[in-house]
């Protein structure tokens, strides 16, 4: 039966639609199992009944017009229970129920699974024969097997609306991520891909020089456009912003991607295979990546590529009309796709990969348009031409909106607008609780171009710089030199503000194509200080580049370890420091010795933070790890990130155990990563003593908004509440219910 069931999963899995998917569950179940009937019922949330979805063996003219209520009949049963009822004869089965219509007064035996999906019960899979009998074990296993097969499928389904019988146009709500604030409503232009380079097939020529030809044709075919759309949009960005499409001429220079392509040319492949080959090598990389910069900057690399091939292959898009309130929707939308819509038609942009870290989100921020990042499960065709309303402070959109919608967005957009006028005055002013409590909030950073909008948002400073970004956009180790100019670019620009530079941190799910690590288990393995630890020549330049880079600059450097989980650890990374403090002051620098801090990211440093604190100058708790590790929940899995959870009780008297400890020792000590971007979040950690928060650009103001209109005295009473909570749930209602108190209802949505 197993090797039936491979057979029947991978039919139903390969079908072209929901329909013929459970066409096909019905038609193998009964062949396989020899029963006389199978039928499946979905679940209709909104009129909560079992509607009769497909069938074979009973009354297939009644498919999709009778139902079962939730408590009803043997089918509502199993729902109820939410495991398989096997009844060796219904009529003397006190929940049995006939609907006549069906026709299966004629059939004793029922075994029904329930249809589970992320512990929501979407239908209910049966069968039944005439005979009295039980169905033994491995036709229940089998069953219950199927069904959890199925589940995705349906659940896929439902999500895009094909769960619906009706054809009229029904409204919809998709959940993606914020990728910038505002509200836009507008008419759905979805923009499809022309080309795709995971499609290119691998093809020998003989004729070198000809593919080599076409290729650095249609290199300079793409330096001409990228140049073409940021001259388009010089009038709309600011000049740092605009340093992003530097970024795209960068790989396009001759020591960078061409010379890999054109090396793989020479060794016979044609122009396209070369170029996704090259293209598919650097993207190694960045496989499973859960830090946010890393993964978008392979999005980058991907659109150059196909940027590329769309050149190679000449190939035009079909025409596209933009009325004067288009919606931009697409997969993987590129910055050419932005800049073809007329900037005064562009009201919305959706798109269903990438974050607020990605190239278009920076861009359509830098525009003022609202945008929704990682929208999965979105009906393209269905939604094309049709009215859509974005929310980009949610991340949510919505589709045929109901009149009520539109009312009801119009007015949060008015709000909206009154409430970002309101934050932007704050970002000059200092950090005070109305009571005089004084936080500074820093930013976490990577590129230079984070450094302006930081800075016209009140950055106070940085309290996490990912220095691993330049090793990724690297082809070898970058050199002492290098790192220098790199990070002396930083220092200059945020001084006299602190800079914190966290040293590199790559293994787990950030590695290099140059220095490979394959672990089966890498988020439990050789990662961040571990790496540096064991080739302390690589520490060692890093450092020495960091202590260069500061000479001569009126610069606050705090240089900082991650992934810290012993005291033997810090002592190691302390007399490499000495070693290049030494060594750099020898060679005639001037250096201001930098503070030394480590992060606090595994149970192992939080409960070892007073024995750490007595070896350093301050701690960091890099909150994203922190919750990731101590749930045992990787937040990038679908399946548990739900269970990701900020308040959870742990997490939140983990962070006061190492706030206690700091203030006890009288040390320096913060906190970056997403949770000190997060209103509520915020005040509890001002509550338990954090002096620094640091956090992405976009939500300083958020956050200084909520710290300036809660006295401290109020933030405390309400972590000593807080505090004595069982659930993540109960603690986030608690510091909701706090903020709408305190007249902030709309930060408890604009949480980005």
């Amino acid at each position: 039966m197993l090797e039936a069931l491979r057979s029947v999963v991978q039919e139903v899995s390969t079908a072209p639609n929901l329909g013929a998917a459970l066409t096909t569950t019905v038609d193998r179940v009964r062949e396989v199992m020899a029963t006389e009937v199978c039928s499946v019922y979905l679940l209709d949330e909104k009129r909560g009944r079992y509607v009769f979805r497909a069938t074979r063996g009973l009354n297939q003219q009644v498919v999709g017009k009778v139902s079962l209520g939730l408590g009803e009949g043997l089918v509502g049963y199993v729902g109820e229970r939410a495991e398989p009822v096997n009844v060796e004869s219904v009529t003397e089965h006190p929940r049995n129920q006939y609907i006549a219509e069906i026709g299966e007064e004629a059939f004793h035996a029922f075994l029904g699974a329930p249809i589970i999906h992320q512990g929501q019960t979407l239908g209910v899979l049966v069968v039944q024969q005439r005979a009295k009998r039980r169905f033994d074990e491995s036709e229940e296993a089998f069953l219950v097997t199927l069904s959890a097969q199925l589940a995705g499928l349906i659940a896929h389904a439902k999500a895009t609306g094909h769960l619906s019988m009706s054809r009229r146009k029904v409204s919809r709500t998709f959940s993606g991520k914020p990728g910038a604030p505002g509200v836009a409503q507008g008419v759905a232009i979805v923009i499809y891909p022309s080309v795709d380079l995971s499609q290119v097939p691998f093809r020998k020529v003989r004729n070198v020089a000809r593919e080599i030809d076409r290729f650095m044709v249609s290199v300079a075919e793409t330096r001409a456009e990228i140049t073409g759309i940021a001259d388009s949009m010089a009038d709309d960005l600011k000049e740092d912003t605009l340093g992003l499409f530097d970024a795209y001429l960068l790989m396009l220079d001759e020591g960078a991607i061409p010379k890999e392509v054109v090396q793989r040319i020479k060794q016979g492949q044609w122009a396209q295979g070369a170029l996704k080959q090259t293209i598919e090598a650097h993207l190694s990389r960045f496989d499973l990546m859960a830090d946010a910069y890393l993964r978008e900057r392979a999005n980058d690399l991907k659109e150059l590529g196909n940027r590329l091939l769309s050149h190679l292959e000449k190939r035009n898009r079909r025409r596209l009309h933009f009325p004067k309130d288009s919606i931009l929707i697409g997969d993987n939308l590129s910055l050419s796709d932005l800049a073809s819509v007329p900037r005064e038609r562009l009201k919305g942009i959706v798109c269903g990969r990438g974050s607020v870290n990605s190239h278009l989100a920076i861009l359509a921020e830098a525009l003022g348009v609202p945008t929704v990042m990682g929208v999965q499960d979105l009906p393209m065709p269905l939604i094309d031409g049709g009215d859509v309303i974005v929310d980009g402070f949610q991340g949510i959109i919505v589709t045929a909106p109901t009149a009520t919608q539109r009312r009801q967005y119009v007015k949060l957009a008015e709000e909206e607008l009154a409430l970002n006028r309101d934050l932007e005055s704050l970002a000059a002013l200092p950090c005070r609780t109305p009571d005089g409590h004084r936080t500074r909030l820093w930013v976490n950073t990577g590129l230079f171009t984070d450094v302006a909008k930081s800075l016209d948002r009140g950055a106070e400073g940085v309290g996490l710089y990912r220095t691993e970004i330049h090793y990724m956009m690297s082809e070898t180790f970058p050199t002492e030199e290098a790192q220098r100019q790199i990070y002396r670019e930083h220092l200059q620009a945020f001084a006299p503000r602190p800079v914190t530079m966290r040293t590199l941190d790559i293994g787990g799910d950030k590695s290099l194509s140059y220095f490979p690590i394959r672990e089966d288990n890498p988020f439990l393995g050789w990662r961040g200080i571990r790496v540096s630890l064991d080739h302390p020549e690589i520490f060692i330049a890093q450092i020495r580049a960091m202590l260069r880079a500061s000479e001569g600059i009126d610069c606050y450097l705090r240089i900082m370890l991650p992934m810290v989980s012993s005291v033997t650890e810090v002592d190691m990374a302390k007399t490499l420091l000495e070693q290049c403090l030494r060594e750099v002051e020898e060679e005639g620098a001037k250096i201001q010795r930098p503070d030394l801090g480590v992060m606090i990211e595994v149970p192992a440093a939080v409960f070892q933070a007073d024995a750490i604190l007595e070896k350093v100058d301050f701690l960091s708790v890099g909150s994203n790890d922190l919750v990731q590790y101590m749930l045992a929940v990787d937040r990038n899995n679908t399946q548990v990130s739900g269970l990701y959870q900020e308040f959870h009780p742990a997490v939140l008297h983990a962070l006061k155990h190492v706030a206690d400890a700091a203030l006890r020792a009288e040390k320096g000590f913060g906190i970056c990563g997403e949770m000190a971007g997060n209103p509520g979040a915020a005040l509890l950690l001002m509550a338990m003593g954090y002096p620094v928060l640091s956090m992405n650009s976009p939500n300083l103001l958020l956050v200084k908004k909520v710290l300036t209109s809660f006295p401290l005295s109020e933030a405390k009473d309400l972590l000593a509440r807080v505090l004595v909570l069982d659930s993540a749930e109960a603690v986030k209602q608690a510091t909701d219910q706090a903020l709408a108190e305190a007249g902030l209802q709309q930060l408890i949505r604009v949480r980005r």
